[in-house]
């Protein structure tokens, strides 16, 4: 069950899927998938896929459900990766990642929809 206590609506500035960590874009108030460990994301698409152009609702506070990018422990930090999906964060030395927050439930493979609880941070290696 998710438990979002923030939720915000922006404009997807192109196709989003559905449970998917999304970025701000160059202009106000409007959002595309996150492409990237570093990429400082603000929520994530809940079970809506808006097209380009569409208004979606994002989660940006408390538990979620958004889609694994390959397998993940319970309790791990996790980032993005180059599809919006969430993966274990892991830094090279000396480099910082933005985390999104923390694996509620384990994801077995790639594609697996898991609870996420949103807690922007960083993490370095």
């Amino acid at each position: 069950m998710s438990n979002i206590v923030l939720s915000k609506n922006a404009l997807a500035g192109a196709a989003i899927p559905a449970y998917t960590l999304v970025k701000q874009s160059t202009a106000d108030d409007v959002v595309v998938a996150a492409a990237a460990a570093t990429d400082l994301v603000i929520g994530a698409t809940q079970d809506v896929a808006p097209a380009a152009g569409e208004r979606v609702d994002l989660a940006i506070i408390g538990i979620t459900y958004i889609t694994a990018g390959a397998a993940i422990t319970r309790g791990s930090r996790l980032m993005s990766d180059a599809s919006g999906r969430v993966i274990t964060a892991a830094a090279a030395a000396g480099s910082n990642v933005m985390t999104v927050g923390v694996a509620m439930e384990a994801a077995t493979a790639a594609g697996d929809v898991i609870r996420v609880n949103l807690v922007p941070g960083t993490f370095q290696g």
